[in-house]
């Protein structure tokens, strides 16, 4: 009887902690703090606001901001000249959910350290960086709820 209370407590604590999620607080010099969950998922917003979809799209096309289509085909007709190095981003809104695609603009290294997609904010780890450049991301926090709205948005396949 003994035993069979003991094995039960076992059980119940290790589905407790199996249950728990592993996090990790990430902190990185100029930028809001942010957590990431399992290895795959940032899913609290980094400002707490909602993101502008309409301000995401113009991001995501900006060549000096995300510059999204340098890699990826996107709907966007009336740009030319799509990437094909990386995933369509065609339905990525159903694909991906909004705490995934926000790690993968924050540091897509987390994910995939092979990735050639950079890391959009964060400031550190870098080789070989202008002096200008030096301790900024490339996206401010809420250029990244924007464009995390508006991936969120394509919801349909090609």
């Amino acid at each position: 009887m003994k035993t069979a209370i003991l094995s039960v407590l076992a059980v119940a604590a290790l589905g407790v902690t199996t249950a728990q999620s592993a996090s990790m607080v990430i902190r990185d010099p100029g930028l809001v703090p942010y957590t990431i969950v399992d290895d795959n998922s940032i899913p609290k917003s980094l400002t707490g606001k909602a993101g502008d979809p309409a301000n995401g799209r113009k991001l995501a096309i900006n060549r000096k901001k995300g510059n999204c289509l340098a890699c990826h085909v996107m709907p966007i007709p009336e740009q030319q000249f799509h990437g094909e190095t990386a995933p369509s981003l065609y339905g990525v809104g159903k694909r991906l959910s909004e705490g995934e695609l926000r790690l993968q603009l924050v540091n897509s290294k987390v994910t995939n350290e092979s990735t050639l997609m950079p890391s959009f904010y964060r400031t550190y780890g870098f080789n070989k960086v202008l002096k200008k450049f030096q301790g900024k991301s490339i996206l401010e926090a809420q250029d990244v709820e924007d464009i995390v709205a508006y991936l969120m948005t394509l919801k349909t396949d090609q």
